[in-house]
């Protein structure tokens, strides 16, 4: 028998039924706290099964280390960034402009129409690319080439003039035209970026690398008839910008003009050729993760793609050595932590292969590598 103070004599068959509902309770706390490791864990994109596999798997391959003696490498740098402040709250004193689901043109997603480097500014310079269909052509003017991160305003105008358009051909507003008027404020929350001064005064000069971008895109397509014929045609990233600022001298509102192809792919014909962009990929923080998002959703999209380095470089308009794209790339594939996509490193006959796969479809069957 067991004698607990204050309870008296118990019978054995008591004190283990107690035994019992402690061990339960305990059961239940370590449940608990493990459920809420996964979900803090889980990555972008990662269903709660997705990540406990991982972490199972990655506890296991951590033991087997320890049983072995061996030294862990540090973990691989995040190519996330985190999200500001106030990142999940919404300003209720303006338009929610940010809660549109973020889109892209699908025509310019498998080549950079900007630069990838936040440092170099790449002023007067020229990238060509030569694509299966015909080639692209990127001009920068004299205030430097419009970086990834510039094109996030041009986001924010695909996905507005996206959501307008099917809100008209539902009937529910008028046909919008290529003018695109937000507060700043909005543009900051859209993208994923701190409200501050100098985030504020940056995205003037963000319009002004966008107007003088130029795009000129050369493609061979069939016709309505029959016939295959070449479009040639050119425009910058915006046709034109305005700034009005308050009175304290800082930025409020943006007005700019899509460039006039961008606005008929998305309104003209039944389905816009855009594709949706995850909410996460404006925590993407190296420029190269950014383009290999946009790779993978435009060649992945919700299956597997395989490319070449080389080709991937190629498609980026890197400036620098092949060999250390290869290696911030190789940093990005081990920190695996891309919105969606799962990616790995494979050797090919022509040198190594990135293989990205839709993390919804691990063991989809990858189609032959890309430039290759």
């Amino acid at each position: 028998m067991n004698n607990e103070r204050g309870k008296g004599p118990q019978q054995i068959g008591e004190a283990l039924g107690d035994l019992d509902k402690s061990l339960a309770r305990l059961k239940a706390a370590h449940d608990a706290q493990r459920q809420k490791r996964i979900e803090a864990a889980a990555r972008p994109g990662e269903s709660w099964e997705q990540a406990a596999a991982r972490l199972r798997e990655e506890e296991a391959r951590a033991e087997r280390e320890r049983s072995s003696g061996s030294v862990k490498s540090p973990p691989p740098a995040s190519s996330i960034r985190k999200p500001p402040r106030g990142d999940e709250q919404p300003d209720f004193f303006v338009p929610t402009l940010y809660d549109v689901g973020t889109k892209d043109s699908r025509s310019i997603m498998d080549v950079a129409v900007f630069r990838l480097s936040k440092k170099d500014r790449r002023a007067g310079e020229v990238i060509n690319y030569t694509l299966p269909d015909g080639h692209v052509t990127v001009s920068a003017g004299a205030a430097g080439m419009a970086s990834v991160w510039d094109y996030d305003l041009v986001l924010m105008a695909v996905s507005h003039l996206t959501e307008s358009m099917n809100r008209y051909r539902e009937g529910k507003g008028a046909k919008p035209g290529r003018v695109f008027r937000p507060h700043v404020a909005d543009v900051l929350k859209f993208c994923r970026r701190a409200d501050g001064g100098k985030q504020k005064d940056d995205l003037v000069e963000t319009c002004i690398r966008l107007n003088t971008t130029h795009v000129a895109v050369q493609r061979t397509r069939k016709a309505k008839n029959g016939r295959t014929v070449t479009v040639s045609e050119g425009e910058a990233l915006i046709s034109r910008y305005k700034v009005i600022k308050s009175e304290s001298g800082k930025p409020e509102y943006i007005e700019i003009e899509l460039a006039d192809w961008m606005y008929r792919e998305i309104t003209e014909g039944k389905n816009p050729d855009v594709l949706t962009v995850h909410p996460d990929y404006f925590l993407i923080d190296p420029g190269i993760g950014r383009f290999v998002y946009r790779l993978a959703r435009r060649a992945a999209g919700k299956s597997a793609a395989k490319w070449a380095f080389q080709t991937i470089y190629d498609r980026s308009g890197s400036a620098g050595k092949f060999k250390e794209f290869c290696r911030i790339l190789r940093n990005i594939i081990q920190a695996n932590d891309l919105p969606e996509y799962e990616l790995r490193e494979e050797a090919g006959q022509g040198g190594p292969l990135l293989v990205m796969t839709h993390r919804d479809h691990a063991d989809a069957e990858l189609p032959p590598p890309a430039g290759v």
